[in-house]
């Protein structure tokens, strides 16, 4: 591809099922296989046994399944791939009965925890739907004894082992029986150490009434959204997931974000530096594929600060070049919280190198950063 160095046959396949034609990012919308182009129809084409499982990991680490192998399967059948057609229609039906089962269970907690003086925001997971997230995150005001107290006396649920990280994130992993993913509740402060507090002031106020699979839920607004997403990809994993682009995208097509409010919350954030780079990088990513980008206003693509120039696709991630540019959304982060009096958030992020020096050397000794990130 132009814009991302070292991508993959796979990559390039999702990235046109997803992106090629617009009417993909609306999630009510399926297209046909005649709207897709012959280069995608020859990549289809080209996926025998050992491509297919590789496709579906790298499909199912992106969450991207649900939308991506629909249109697939519709490609391969009118190619007469009948047996590839029956890999992706199991491969649908069996993320479905995942993403059923977990939804059904993330319902029943929401609504114990509301009903137990907890209120709950439903952040990241429900952003990616149809597809479904690898754990279920929340967020709440509310005291974490108190969420600990509900979660074991209502679902028996255990409390997984808390990383370094997690404990500077103000952030709760638990352990559901019969529920495969974590359920992950962040407390009151938002960011890889905790040190957003500016961000979470309006995010349950803000957030809005969403129905999935019959079941309503608070999710976040469409602005909060753009900033919790920027947090994760931009200043914590520095890589981009598929999901990040068609999610984001699809925001941004349907004109449902109000810039200046998000340049106020990413500014007062110290964030906004971030926001505009992800935008800018997002937007390129889909022009490449569907010819046009996305509606940005100037005052993102004047802020941002690199494109998909400085993003690689290695270990099935569009990741982001760190030094210096992610290092430096990162002091620009810590300034801003410096700038403000934030004394107690700005010693909190300043913990970030160590913390993510010592991933790096437990990653690299043990194999595993566990404990620690």
């Amino acid at each position: 591809m132009e814009y991302v160095r070292d991508s993959s046959k796979n990559l390039q396949l999702l990235s046109e099922l997803l992106l090629s034609t617009l009417s993909s990012l609306d999630v009510s919308v399926t297209p046909s296989s005649d709207t897709y182009s012959e280069r995608v129809c020859e990549l289809a084409a080209a996926s025998g046994q050992d491509d297919f499982e590789s496709l579906r990991a790298l499909a199912s680490t992106n969450h991207v399944i649900m939308r991506a192998f629909l249109p697939l399967q519709q490609i391969l059948e009118s190619q007469g791939n009948h047996e590839a057609a029956e890999r992706a229609e199991g491969a649908i039906q069996e993320e479905g009965a995942r993403i059923h089962h977990a939804v059904g269970f993330l319902a029943e907690i929401c609504s114990t925890l509301e009903e137990g003086g907890c209120p709950v925001t439903i952040i990241k997971s429900l952003d990616h739907w149809p597809d479904l997230g690898s754990d279920l995150d929340l967020y709440t005001n509310a005291e974490a004894a108190q969420v600990i107290e509900l979660m074991g006396a209502r679902f028996k649920a255990k409390l997984h082992d808390r990383s370094w990280g997690d404990r500077l994130a103000n952030k709760w992993n638990f352990v559901v029986p019969g529920l495969p993913e974590l359920i992950e509740v962040h407390v009151r402060r938002l960011g890889q150490t905790g040190e957003q507090t500016a961000v979470t002031q309006s995010l349950s106020a803000r957030g809005r009434m969403s129905e999935v699979h019959g079941h309503p839920f608070r999710v976040a607004a469409p602005e909060d959204r753009f900033v919790i997403s920027t947090l994760q990809r931009m200043y914590r994993h520095f890589y981009i997931r598929l999901c990040d682009i068609v999610d984001n995208a699809r925001l941004l097509d349907l004109r449902l974000i109000d810039f200046d409010y998000l340049h106020a919350l990413g500014s007062a954030a110290g964030l906004w530096e971030g926001i505009a780079t992800y935008l800018t990088i997002i937007s390129e990513y889909v022009e490449a594929y569907r010819g046009q980008g996305l509606p940005l206003p100037t005052q993102v693509t004047t802020s941002a600060r690199f494109g998909t120039d400085q993003v690689r696709f290695r270990r099935d991630f569009l990741r982001v070049s760190i030094l210096p540019h992610s290092m430096n959304l990162y002091a620009s982060e810590l300034m801003t919280l410096l700038r403000k009096g934030e004394v107690r958030n700005s010693l909190r992020l300043s913990l970030l190198p160590g913390l993510a020096t010592a991933a790096a050397l437990g990653q690299k000794i043990t194999g595993s950063d566990k404990g620690i990130w």
